[in-house]
């Protein structure tokens, strides 16, 4: 079982995936911060969903 990433890692991930510019995947921000490519998406549904 992969070792859970702080909290603070997945907020700073998704703060960067929603304020990217135009051009800029998903798939580029993953491979700088070293994720999978889905992770940052399945934790911005997390976060909608965390927010209400």
């Amino acid at each position: 079982m992969p070792t859970p990433y702080p909290q603070e890692f997945r907020d700073d991930v998704v703060r960067v995936a929603r304020n990217r510019d135009g051009g800029v995947t998903i798939e580029q921000i993953a491979a700088d911060f070293g994720v999978h490519p889905m992770t940052p998406t399945k934790w911005m549904r997390r976060a909608d969903v965390d927010r209400g």
